[in-house]
């Protein structure tokens, strides 16, 4: 899998990451040409801001370009849709919590989607946190002496508390 990855001077890299490293995970499947380098860069660090209660490299995004004759809804090509796939992980949401959450999503993608005219559909899935690795490490548990670590050296490492 190929991760756009926005080093600190600005230039876009690509990096290849296990789907073991990744969370959350954001797919935005879009027509071509419908966002810039500058416009993905942006949209990405909204979607990090989104998650400030994470280590930043726990938030990944992908954007998928697809062309119209690869994009059907309904049996139609289109050309003006964003679908979004987004996979969670390491923070659930308790029932009375998600349509807050949704909000808060919608109010992101808002300027990248909505407001520019693009119809759009997002879901969400919620990965079991004992199924989910990074590099091999079990992530430590929520606001733990070890996330925080994790969250300060912006990567994860062996735990070192219980």
């Amino acid at each position: 899998m190929v991760i756009i990855v926005y080093p600190a001077n600005g230039e876009v890299a690509l990096c290849h990451l296990a789907l073991e490293a990744v969370m959350p995970l954001w797919k935005v499947y879009h027509p071509v040409g419908a966002y810039t380098a500058a416009d993905k860069h942006a949209f990405a660090q909204r979607v990090t801001e989104l998650y400030a209660i994470l280590p930043k490299f726990y938030v990944n995004v992908v954007f998928r370009e697809v062309p119209k004759e690869s994009f059907y809804i309904g049996g139609e090509p289109v050309d003006n849709f964003i679908r979004l796939t987004i996979v969670q992980i390491a923070r659930t949401l308790p029932d009375e919590r998600k349509a807050w959450w949704l909000e808060r999503i919608h109010e992101v993608i808002a300027p990248f989607v909505k407001d520019r005219g693009f119809d759009w559909e997002l879901h969400i899935d919620e990965t079991p946190f004992d199924l989910w690795s990074v590099q091999g490490y079990q992530p430590p548990p929520a606001n733990s002496e070890d996330e925080k670590r994790w969250a300060r050296d912006n990567k994860p490492s062996p735990r070192t508390h219980a």
